[in-house]
């Protein structure tokens, strides 16, 4: 008498293609947060990495000087207000500076802090400011609070890129 051939076990060939898409999927996300950290020149927020601010770069602080602080304010279309502190920035030491990082702080009507922010003086490709030399800067910044005091903000140096 012949039986019936007894079913065959479910095949292995569907857990074998389930674990090789997982490790297809788990590879992507491997890269993709690989990529995302980029050369580790800038920090997590996407801005360029901190310029030094050693024992030399805050001696060298004192010479560079920041003058004739103005400010504006502009919307554009999509009625987004920005603010702009614009002077001159000045070097008084005896070595040429490639990039000067500041730490802008903006005030209240009774002198609290409502906003800081760390910015570079000069966009990246600028050449050095020299000894002896000042040369006019712009600063642009989104996000003002309402309640600022409508004064030029404080500025001080917090990075230094000496030559």
């Amino acid at each position: 008498m012949n039986l019936p051939a007894p079913q065959d076990a479910p095949s292995n060939r569907f857990y074998v293609a389930l674990a090789a898409g997982a490790g297809v999927v788990l590879l992507l996300i491997i890269a993709a947060i690989l990529f995302s950290r980029g050369s580790g020149e800038k920090n997590t927020a996407g801005q360029p990495a901190p310029l030094p601010f050693g024992a030399v770069e805050q001696a060298y602080a004192s010479q560079i000087r920041f003058s004739g602080l103005q400010l504006s304010q502009a919307s554009n279309m999509l009625n987004q207000e920005f603010t702009y502190v614009v002077g001159t920035v000045s070097n008084s030491g005896n070595r040429s500076v490639r990039a000067i990082e500041v730490t802008v702080e903006f005030h209240d009507l009774v002198n609290q802090l409502v906003l800081r922010d760390t910015v570079r003086v000069f966009p990246p490709g600028t050449p050095p400011l020299s000894p002896a030399h000042e040369r006019d800067f712009q600063l642009t910044f989104e996000h003002v609070p309402a309640g600022w005091n409508h004064q030029p903000p404080s500025i001080r140096v917090t990075g230094l890129d000496l030559q």
